[in-house]
């Protein structure tokens, strides 16, 4: 059963340079209890995508121009900004991807963790601090109640994050949007964030949206993946397909630049070139310029390619160039 269902989401930021077509014609859904990964390089579009549907677009320049985002039959895309409170931080919570410039380094962590449990909950006082206690204590930072009256630069960078997870689940949420939650951290305190938010999500059955441009976060945690890039969804798969049979020529390059798939002393292959410049509009395959492993002389010149069935629960756009 869906617990969100994304269709055809159209973002676009109005900028004295032109209009960024930073999102275009998006569609996805996520399943109760399931992690959805959307991976892809930078600027393709993956965190603007999660951000619009919390309304959280700066607006103007930004501008949802076309689309819905239904979850519990409310259109996320469309609700008043009253039904978006009442969503945004106790239904749907989300991790930043800086803990630092995310927490208030003026406020002791105890006052920014009781604050969603005071506004959403109605939870105050005593009962309100012990709760904050619980959560810091479910996310493993040790002595949790000398350090909730600690300040944010008084904790190491795992465990800001580790502050920013108790606070985002402390309203036991339906859905969890994590926006490179990883991001900066070293590799083991990485896998011990990951660890925690899927421990957290099996002990609350909290459904999941992963941002990331990493690969290997990706096969740790996630059910199915969409890759994106230059604002579209290029394939949706599970992830298992998506590692075993990728089908569109950049998921295939994305694979490829996986280090550990490179022998000992072989040069890394990297994807050619730089994404494209999203104010100039795309007349069709955004790919093909860097389009190595795939055909590029066949790739579509006029029409934008499209999502289509490839096998079963696996879609992929259906440019020639970039499928052969």
């Amino acid at each position: 059963m869906s617990i969100l269902e994304v269709s055809n989401l159209t973002t676009r930021f109005h900028t004295r340079n032109g209009v960024v077509h930073a999102v275009e014609d998006v569609s996805f859904k996520v399943e109760k209890g399931q992690t959805l990964g959307i991976v892809g390089e930078s600027g393709s579009g993956k965190s603007v995508t999660c951000y619009s549907l919390l309304g959280l677009i700066p607006q103007p320049p930004g501008r949802i121009h076309s689309g819905s985002a239904m979850f519990d039959g409310i259109d996320l895309l469309k609700a008043s900004e009253k039904q978006l409170r009442s969503v945004r931080g106790k239904r749907i919570s989300m991790i930043f991807q800086d803990p630092m410039t995310s927490l208030n380094p003026f406020l002791k962590i105890s006052t920014q963790l009781i604050e969603p449990l005071s506004l959403h909950l109605g939870v105050k006082g005593k009962e309100a601090l012990h709760k904050a206690i619980d959560a810091l204590a479910e996310v493993g930072i040790p002595e949790p109640e000398k350090r909730i009256h600690a300040y944010p630069h008084e904790f190491s960078g795992g465990m800001r994050q580790r502050v920013m997870i108790a606070m985002a689940l402390i309203t036991r949420p339906e859905l969890l949007i994590c926006d490179e939650p990883t991001t900066a951290l070293d590799v083991t305190v990485q896998k011990q964030v990951l660890d925690l938010i899927k421990d957290m999500q099996e002990k609350l059955g909290t459904a999941a949206i992963m941002i990331t441009h990493d690969l290997g976060v990706v096969s740790q945690v996630c059910d199915h993946v969409n890759v994106m890039y230059a604002g579209r969804i290029v394939e949706s798969a599970p992830a298992k397909d998506i590692f075993d049979t990728p089908i569109h020529a950049y998921t295939r390059a994305l694979m490829k630049s996986i280090p550990a798939k490179h022998k000992k002393g072989e040069k890394l292959f990297t994807i050619p070139g730089l994404p494209p410049d999203l104010t100039n509009p795309i007349p069709g395959c955004a790919f093909r310029p860097r389009n190595t492993l795939g055909e590029p002389n066949m790739c579509l010149t006029d029409k934008h390619p499209v999502l289509q069935e490839a096998k079963s629960n696996h879609l992929v756009q259906n440019c020639p160039g970039c499928i052969s």
